[in-house]
C-alpha cells in the first residue's frame, strides 16, 4: 500500500520541501513504504524520471531541479514481491505520468505490464481519444466490473495540463482517503496531509475528477 503526491505550481519551484514532507509521511506510515520510490517532473515540457529502490527517507532529496509539476510515489510492494527499481512508479510516456495506490483481487483484464499498476496504466490509455477524464471513468469502471474485490484503487495521472484523480476504496478510510490543498499558486494532491499544516481538504470516496494545472 503506497503513498502518492502530485503538485502543480504557477512558476517553477524548488520542490525539496515537498519531497521532505512526503518522505516524512512515508517514513511514519503505519504501512512500510520503503520498497523504493520515484518521481516524475516536467522539464522543458517533457517528463523526467527518477527511481531508486531505497526508501525515500534515506535518499538524497536535494538534487532535483525546480519545476512546475511533480508526481511522487513511495512503494509498499504487495506481499513483498517484485522489489526492483523497474517496478517503481511513476510510469510515464511522452504524454502521461501515472502513480497508483491500492489492492485489487481477481482482476480479469488482459494488458501488458510488469506489475498490476502498470497494466492498469496501459489499460486506461486504451480509452484515451483526446479527453482523459471520460477515459479514466470508463476504464476504471470496466476494471471494477472485472475484479472480484477492490480494497482500494487510488490513481493520479497527469497529461501535463490536468491532474486526474480516481479515488475508490471499500475499507480502511483512514488510510486510503486522499487529500488536497489549494492556494493561489499551488495545487497539491496527497495520500495524507503534510504534518503540521492546515488548509487541507478531504477528497470524498468514489471521486473521479480533473484538476487544471496552474502553469
Amino acid at each position: 500500500m503506497c503513498r502518492l503526491l502530485a503538485i502543480s505550481v504557477r512558476q517553477p519551484t524548488d520542490m525539496r520541501n515537498h519531497l521532505r514532507q512526503f518522505a516524512r509521511i512515508a517514513q511514519n506510515s503505519r504501512e512500510y513504504q520503503g520498497d523504493g520510490w520515484g518521481c516524475a517532473w516536467l522539464e522543458d515540457g517533457h517528463w523526467s524520471i527518477y527511481k531508486n529502490v531505497c526508501p525515500i527517507w534515506e535518499d538524497n532529496l536535494t538534487d532535483f531541479p525546480a519545476t512546475n509539476q511533480l508526481l511522487v510515489h513511495a512503494r509498499s510492494a504487495f506481499r513483498n514481491e517484485g522489489i526492483a527499481v523497474e517496478n517503481n512508479m511513476p510510469f510515464a510516456d511522452d504524454k502521461y505520468a501515472f502513480i497508483f495506490n491500492g489492492e485489487l483481487h481477481g482482476v480479469r483484464i488482459k494488458e501488458q505490464g510488469r506489475i498490476g499498476a502498470e497494466k492498469i496504466f496501459n489499460y486506461i490509455k486504451r480509452f484515451d481519444h483526446g479527453d482523459m477524464l471520460p477515459a479514466l471513468e470508463k476504464s476504471t469502471g470496466i476494471i471494477a466490473k472485472r475484479t472480484t474485490y477492490i480494497r482500494a484503487m487510488n490513481i493520479i495521472l497527469s497529461d501535463k495540463r490536468f491532474l486526474y484523480l480516481h479515488s475508490l476504496f471499500n475499507e480502511d478510510a483512514d488510510y486510503f482517503t486522499m487529500f488536497t490543498k489549494t492556494t493561489e499558486n499551488e495545487l497539491i494532491l496527497c495520500s495524507e496531509k503534510y504534518p503540521g499544516e492546515t488548509g487541507w481538504q478531504k477528497i470524498e470516496n468514489e471521486t473521479i475528477e480533473g484538476f487544471r494545472c496552474l502553469s
